[in-house]
């Protein structure tokens, strides 16, 4: 019989529970760019294809197969027109989300388990509609990844896979999203879950998946605590990723400095991400899950 304690873990780790899941399985996740899959799936595609849906008529060239050719309608006009169809593709979806030690903090709900959810939710979404979908984990570099899931029966390998992985490491999204952008040349979705503390900016590592011309989303995790600190007096400070200390005194000068930085890096980012046609999504373990994925992702237009 599980005592109290390990209750509490087992629930603080199950990443989807069964009424969510049953709502998820209504919803598609949608791209706002035309991807050629690499093999037919059941996504409808804007692009004209050959299945068996009929879409539209084209005038005939020289050159097309014959066999679309629409008899009763050179019947009627004396023309030759062309039946097209809408094609089904398979989308590649891939979901990226930082496992470095600054996302292990927060309470009740730390940045990691949130982006675990959120990225158990998009991915389960994914399989439910047959898409190719792919996770990484990733700190100063790619260190899991589990690729090219498609269909519902993957849905307790990848949910095994987010749960066995622990945050570890410092984070370096330059050399995370170079390698990503070399290693996987297939377009599609990509959403990018962190909380964006990299000392070096985060610029450059979008810079290498804007390259790519992907459907990019990012959506930026913070914890309550690191928006408005509750901290005072003279403190040592350790950061979580590289052991770096520092000596400070906190006062409430020092703590308003401290939130417009916070408020500036974030709003710099939102502001990147908006001149260059990313849909850019700021998040806290505050907000209830159930009402981010079905609601506020379907506002922000990642999901229907």
């Amino acid at each position: 019989m599980l005592t109290l304690h390990e209750m509490a873990q087992t629930t603080e780790q199950t990443l989807l529970d069964p009424q969510l899941m049953a709502k998820l399985e209504q919803l598609e996740l949608l791209t706002r760019k035309i991807f050629r899959g690499s093999m037919k799936g059941e996504r409808r595609s804007k692009r004209r294809g050959e299945s068996v849906e009929f879409a539209d008529y084209r005038n005939y060239v020289p050159g097309d197969d014959l066999r679309f050719l629409d008899w009763n309608v050179y019947a009627r006009l004396d023309k030759l027109f062309l039946k097209l169809f809408l094609e089904e593709e398979d989308l590649h979806v891939s979901v990226l989300f930082d496992i470095s030690k600054s996302m292990d903090w927060g309470k009740p709900v730390t940045k990691g388990l949130y982006a675990k959810r959120i990225a158990a939710a998009l991915a389960y979404i994914g399989l439910c509609n047959y898409d190719r979908v792919s996770l990484y984990a990733f700190s100063d570099h790619l260190q899991y990844e589990m690729k090219g899931m498609r269909g519902r029966r993957a849905t307790a390998q990848m949910l095994h896979f987010l749960e066995e992985i622990e945050f570890e490491g410092g984070s370096n999204l330059v050399n995370t999203c170079k390698h990503y952008a070399i290693r996987h040349p297939q377009r599609g979705i990509v959403i990018l879950l962190s909380d964006f503390l990299d000392k070096d900016g985060f610029e450059s590592g979008l810079r290498f998946l804007l390259s790519r011309e992907l459907d990019l989303y990012v959506i930026q995790i913070m914890s309550p605590d690191e928006l408005d600190p509750t901290l005072t007096g003279d403190l040592k400070l350790k950061d979580v990723e590289d052991d770096d200390l520092a000596e400070v005194t906190v006062t409430r000068a020092l703590i308003n400095r401290y939130k417009q930085n916070v408020q500036t890096y974030c709003q710099s980012l939102k502001e990147y991400c908006a001149r260059r046609g990313v849909n850019y999504l700021f998040a806290t373990p505050e907000v209830d899950f159930d009402q981010l994925v079905l609601n506020v992702l379907r506002r922000r237009g990642l999901v229907k």
